[in-house]
């Protein structure tokens, strides 16, 4: 079942839980060219299922969904061999809704218009309407498709049981768990000059800093003054009421684990040195949560029963799948492309962050990537 877009489809199926309207917001501008809906449905069957059928018409209806919601896969639509994951995606959902209780499906139209009608307010009505014109799609269009998605989550939810809810809570902590940190981050890489820094030479810089620290000088002056991280420098190296799971595992032990106000010493990460002082920290306690906050556990844990399904049983389901190949540009034809120095070593692999797919971070040295690529996306645990 395509083993190397399993991390894509968990955060395509766990991201409709909540939307993120910074995914819509950078997709204004990407126009294409639009296609004429057909009034009968005529053309191909792409899929085969127990049960039913995908059309050429559904699938393309599909991917531009997809390009709306998630802009940051539309550069991988014209793979072959991902598009033939998204074929296979729609039809597990066509054939889970399909089999979705009354009371699911109800709950399911429900939580789509919700979620619809905020990310609808996010975007100014101008924005939106090119949004949807780009896309050759209505309003009508995109709450099909979260209905779809969210009738099967909500079917997947009713088997989820208290334990199993605190269970997946013990698992994430971390994604509860918030701090408010300052730091002052001296880079492995020189900012002025872009050369690479000696470890020796960086720890011996953030000794310093911890020297003047220790004597008392004020932090936030000295994190403006030395700090190298452009996310927090500014703001005296502050991160304030941060889930401490979107931070770097080295980072995130010492947000947990520092005794508060306490100048730390040299934390190393893969980016640098950090001198830190955790100011407050709230540590996660299951009673304490909120009903939003359960549901998002419970989303995870329908999520990941979903995905399971998609990895066991789909090919079982399906019988046939014929997607016409895409063209291959002629050789020569291509053009280069230049690396910006962040992209670290190329690979015929998709990036799949979830952190990530929707959201650029700026807190260079602190921010983790889940290599799970779970819940953040959609119920906003990263």
């Amino acid at each position: 079942m395509l083993p190397k877009y399993k991390k894509v489809g968990k955060v395509l199926s766990v991201s409709m839980v909540a939307v993120l309207s910074l995914s819509l917001l950078a997709a204004c501008g990407k126009k294409e060219e639009a296609k004429t809906p057909e009034s009968t449905d005529t053309s191909a069957v792409v899929a085969t299922y127990d049960g039913g059928t995908i059309t050429a018409n559904e699938f393309d209806m599909e991917q531009r969904v997809m390009k709306f919601l998630y802009p940051e896969y539309a550069q991988m639509m014209d793979m072959d061999d991902f598009k033939e994951y998204l074929v296979k995606q729609e039809v597990a959902y066509e054939y889970l809704s399909g089999k979705a209780s009354e009371e699911a499906k109800t709950a399911g139209s429900k939580a789509a218009t919700e979620q619809f009608d905020k990310m609808k307010a996010s975007v100014q009505a101008d924005q939106w309407t090119e949004m949807l014109k780009a896309q050759n799609l209505t309003d009508d269009n995109i709450k099909n498709y979260m209905t779809r998605i969210m009738t099967v989550i909500k079917d997947k939810e009713t088997g989820v049981t208290e334990d199993a809810v605190k269970a997946e809570f013990e698992k994430n902590k971390d994604q509860f768990t918030t701090a408010s940190v300052r730091h002052v981050l001296i880079n492995f890489t020189d900012p002025k000059t872009q050369k690479e820094r000696k470890k020796e030479d960086a720890l011996k810089i953030a000794k310093e800093v911890k020297t003047k620290l220790d004597g008392g000088a004020d932090f936030a002056k000295i994190a403006k003054e030395y700090s190298e991280d452009p996310g927090s420098a500014e703001k005296g190296g502050l991160y304030e009421e941060t889930p401490v799971g979107s931070w770097v595992e080295a980072f995130k032990e010492a947000a947990k684990t520092l005794p508060l106000n306490k100048i730390s010493d040299p934390v190393e990460t893969e980016y640098g040195y950090h001198i830190m002082k955790v100011e407050a920290r709230t540590e996660a306690d299951f009673t304490k949560l909120t009903a939003e906050q359960k549901e998002s556990l419970k989303s995870q844990l329908a999520a990941a029963e979903i995905d399971t399904f998609m990895q066991n049983e789909l090919d079982k389901i399906v019988k046939e799948v014929k997607l016409p190949k895409t063209e291959k540009a002629e050789e020569g034809t291509t053009e280069g492309t230049t690396g910006t120095g962040t992209e670290g070593e190329k690979t015929t692999e998709p990036k799949t962050d979830d952190s990530k797919g929707t959201d650029t971070k700026t807190d260079q040295g602190t921010t983790g990537t889940d290599k799970d690529a779970t819940t953040d996306e959609g119920t906003s645990s990263k």
